[in-house]
């Protein structure tokens, strides 16, 4: 049905506006660019307006105009590359998309690349929705904390979620981000952690790709809602006390003919050489960071989801595939830089210039790479010659910790090594400890199937992985499920098996991830001194025969936090462990004790020092090591 006036020429950009696209420098183009409710000589619409440079025409098309192709022309604004238009009578939730006539001379039903909302994605492509938010946020106690955070001298204890399949409804549909925001907001407080990491929330097309490939990089998914009630969930999490990081994706996007490929007839958003703009290994295609306006989008974007929705962090994918111009390519398939190197110079700056945008604008906000190479400096400042992250996902740890628990006892002695070599670089970034959903799927199995053992000593020792994962230096992040020790491989479209807690041996693991995120919380000394390598001594880090290692924390405050693990199914009785004062420890953690499913095997709550030198320490006492399990001590 028609109900839209006569379109008229609109001018959303000023000149200053324009002269800040084509240098890449305008940080709020989600205000200028897109479908915004305007008046125009007192009648009250929709102005539209677009980047194609090279389109030779665009209508928009949409339910106000029965989707007619003609009746709504837009207009060039001399040489910007913007196209606009002002059409009267278009309302809040009207559908709509851009035909363009591309400079190749197809004519494409496109997306709007800065729509706030779309059509549910099904069989069809979907229509993007005109949205004008009106949530009114609450959470200004934690916005004014937040601003004057210092993350690396901080707690940071992040759960990973999928919001499509953590809960699902009784006939397994996903929830509505209305109905989890309470349920998650709870379930996380409760549990200790400090923030949600949520897989990534832009539109996009394929319910598969997790939300990596994004079509829409201005909505949210309507799979669960709609905008505003994304904000809503967001103001619950801060009401619970609980930091929002979203997983955010630069690297790529999917080649649907409707969303950004080709977006003018041309390669407009990607490089024209396959050998730069495609993604050999998830085929999709890479942006050309060299252009201006291009960077101009997906830092603006960045801007966006920070300061229109709360959001306190983002982390962002796959940034070894943008640093190097040969990633997962062969000879012949990449093309050098102009220095004749595997670099991608222009990749390089745009990161630099997007974490210089990020804290100017909002200093506190986290910024994490997922990083898996050797590149120096991912999260050195960017004065200081680094690319600017706050900090570095650690892969190296995760899969040297991984190669280690998955082996059987009897042989850890021959693989020590990876679990003392992370201390070797420790402190050479600004690390976080993942444990993602990268390592449940695809064949992987979940993170307690990787265990060796029978079913107690599988949860046994996934439990004294966490406590010696919490204990070591950097920050945690662990995926959904894991902390309930789910059995079957993580699938998207199926919930997590919350019935596995009616078992006392997972109800066990829970209770001591739960109890893990307390004391890290409480003791200043696994977290205080992240960023030094003064917080951390070994202990004992070469008794490889007993499977055995120690080392403790401290933020010099004199208090002291000692980890000792037992990887081997052995009890050890009468273990002489060093001490770094003499004082009466509290055993406060102790992963095998019976409300944790454990055998209940420890030193009872406390252990004296004595004046006995002992692994290079002045004091030293003797204590039972139960078999797999980790004991912690403080004092």
């Amino acid at each position: 049905m028609r109900d839209a006036g006569p379109a008229v020429p609109e001018r959303s950009l000023g000149d200053l506006d324009l002269h800040l696209l084509g240098e890449g420098s305008h940080r709020r183009l989600w205000e200028k660019l897109g479908a915004h409710v305007r008046e125009v000589e007192g009648r009250t619409g929709v102005a539209f307006a677009v980047w194609a440079p090279n389109a030779r025409s665009i209508q928009v098309v949409g339910s106000f105009s029965d989707w007619d192709g003609t009746s709504h022309t837009m207009h060039r604004m001399g040489n910007s590359g913007i196209w606009e238009l002002f059409i009267p009578g278009v309302k809040v939730g009207a559908l709509y998309k851009f035909q363009i006539e591309g400079a190749d001379g197809s004519v494409v039903l496109k997306t709007d690349p800065f729509a706030f909302r779309t059509e549910v994605p099904g069989d069809g492509d979907p229509a993007c929705i005109v949205h004008e938010p009106s949530y009114s946020f609450t959470d200004d106690e934690w916005m004014s904390r937040r601003s004057n955070a210092t993350p690396l001298q901080e707690p940071l204890s992040v759960y990973e979620v999928h919001l499509g399949s953590w809960r699902r409804t009784p006939v397994g549909g996903a929830l509505t981000y209305k109905d989890m925001a309470p349920l998650l907001a709870d379930f996380c407080k409760e549990m200790g952690f400090t923030h949600v990491e949520l897989l990534p929330v832009s539109e996009h097309p394929f319910g598969g790709s997790w939300g990596y490939q994004v079509s829409n990089y201005f909505a949210p998914t309507s799979r669960y809602g709609t905008p505003d009630e994304f904000r809503s969930l967001i103001d619950t999490l801060h009401g619970a006390g609980i930091g929002v990081i979203v997983d955010w994706v630069p690297a790529h996007f999917p080649k649907d003919a409707w969303a950004l490929r080709r977006y003018d007839g041309t390669a407009l958003y990607e490089h024209l050489d396959p050998r730069k703009g495609e993604h050999p290994d998830w085929g999709t295609l890479v942006f050309n960071y060299g252009r201006n306006e291009v960077r101009n989008f997906l830092i603006s974007n960045a801007l966006f989801w920070i300061e229109e929705f709360h959001v306190d962090g983002l982390r962002v994918d796959a940034v070894a595939s943008m640093l190097y111009l040969d990633y997962s390519r062969k000879e012949g398939e990449w093309v050098p830089n102009e220095f004749g190197g595997r670099e991608n110079l222009e990749a390089i700056e745009f990161l630099k210039e997007l974490n210089t945008a990020v804290h100017d604008e909002h200093p506190g906000v986290l910024m994490m790479a997922e990083e898996s190479t050797a590149w120096p400096g991912v999260s050195r400042p960017v004065h200081l010659g680094g690319l600017g992250f706050g900090f570095k996902w650690n892969m190296g740890w995760m899969h040297d910790t991984l190669h280690y628990f998955e082996r059987d006892a009897i042989y850890r002695r021959y693989h020590h090594n990876h679990l003392t070599f992370s201390l070797m670089y420790a402190w050479s970034e600004n690390f976080i400890l993942p444990i993602s959903h990268d390592e449940v799927v695809h064949g992987k199995g979940s993170l307690l199937a990787k265990m060796p053992g029978d079913p107690w000593q599988k949860l046994a020792n996934l439990k004294s992985l966490f406590a010696y994962m919490w204990a070591h230096p950097g920050k945690q992040l662990l995926f959904m499920g894991c902390e309930i020790g789910q059995i079957k491989e993580w699938n998207h479209d199926q919930s997590l098996d919350w019935h596995l807690l009616d078992d006392p041996g997972h109800a066990g693991v829970q209770s001591l991830v739960r109890d893990l995120n307390r004391a890290y919380k409480a003791i200043p000394s696994l977290w205080a001194t992240d960023a030094s390598p003064d917080g951390f001594r070994w202990i004992d880090a070469n008794d490889a025969d007993n499977n055995v290692i120690s080392f403790f924390r401290t933020d010099g405050s004199g208090k002291h936090l000692v980890c000792v693990a037992n990887f081997s199914p052995v009890p050890r009785m009468g273990f002489r462990l060093g001490l770094p004062s003499e004082a009466l420890y509290d055993e406060i953690l102790n992963t095998d004790a019976e409300t944790y499913g454990g055998t209940n095997q420890g030193n009872m709550g406390e252990v004296k020092a004595e004046r006995v030198p002992w692994h290079g320490l002045d004091h030293s006492a003797m204590i039972t090591l139960p078999p797999l399990g980790v004991v912690w001590l403080y004092g």
